[in-house]
């Protein structure tokens, strides 16, 4: 039997070293290609390198992994793609899965449920990690939505420029310490923003901050 070729896309190359090795020590897998964002990765399907999953994380510069999804699913429809993340949100899932996404693992399954994912996407089917899974069943089971709160708009909550960019980071999983070394601000001035934005959008914390800016649409 043929093994599954992949290509990685991971921008530490510790974790991408550690995932090759473990995939090659498997006879079903073969690492093809190995890429630190999505340009790269782009680059190397153009130069045809022709994976079967591309196995990507979310946040990278340059081009991230919900970019790559989008570009990949329009010019390479037959790649699958699969988001190994540190992010549980879960908005990037749903997001992903309406742009084609075949599979959705965060960074702390263990490697016999990695691996079973990988396996199964390979044979054409669709998978997501327990944790995602449950937080899912969760949801369902609350009645809670992703529609729940009318439209608004910036200026409903008179949130600035900065707050948003400082608000989009935030939503990528940055820690206050990454977003000030990315916009050149103080960490100070960060958790100022942060603060300012949890108080203008009346919720109790960064999660809450999060889920209310994209079920208001002032992310997408």
């Amino acid at each position: 039997m043929s093994k599954v070729k992949i290509l990685l896309v991971e921008d530490h190359m510790v974790v991408r070293n550690g995932i090759k090795l473990l995939l090659e020590s498997q006879e079903d897998f073969v690492v093809i290609g190995e890429a630190s964002d999505g340009n790269e990765a782009l680059q190397l399907l153009s130069n045809e390198l022709l994976p079967e999953i591309i196995l990507t994380d979310i946040s990278m510069d340059h081009m991230d992994g919900m970019e790559l999804l989008r570009v990949i699913k329009a010019k390479y429809p037959s790649i699958k793609v699969v988001i190994l993340s540190m992010l549980n949100q879960i908005h990037y899932v749903i997001e992903g899965f309406e742009h084609g996404l075949s599979g959705y693992l965060l960074k702390n399954v263990d490697y016999n449920e990695l691996l079973f994912g990988l396996n199964h996407v390979a044979n054409g089917g669709k998978y997501m990690s327990e944790e995602i899974s449950m937080a899912l069943l969760d949801q369902v089971i609350s009645g809670e939505n992703y529609t729940d709160l009318p439209n608004r708009s910036l200026p409903d909550f008179d949130i600035s420029d900065r707050e948003l960019e400082v608000l989009k980071l935030i939503a990528d999983g940055f820690t206050n310490m990454e977003i000030a070394d990315k916009i050149f601000l103080s960490k100070r001035t960060i958790e100022g923003h942060r603060q300012s934005l949890i108080e203008k959008m009346n919720v109790k914390n960064t999660a809450e901050l999060v889920k209310v800016a994209f079920q208001s649409g002032i992310l997408k």
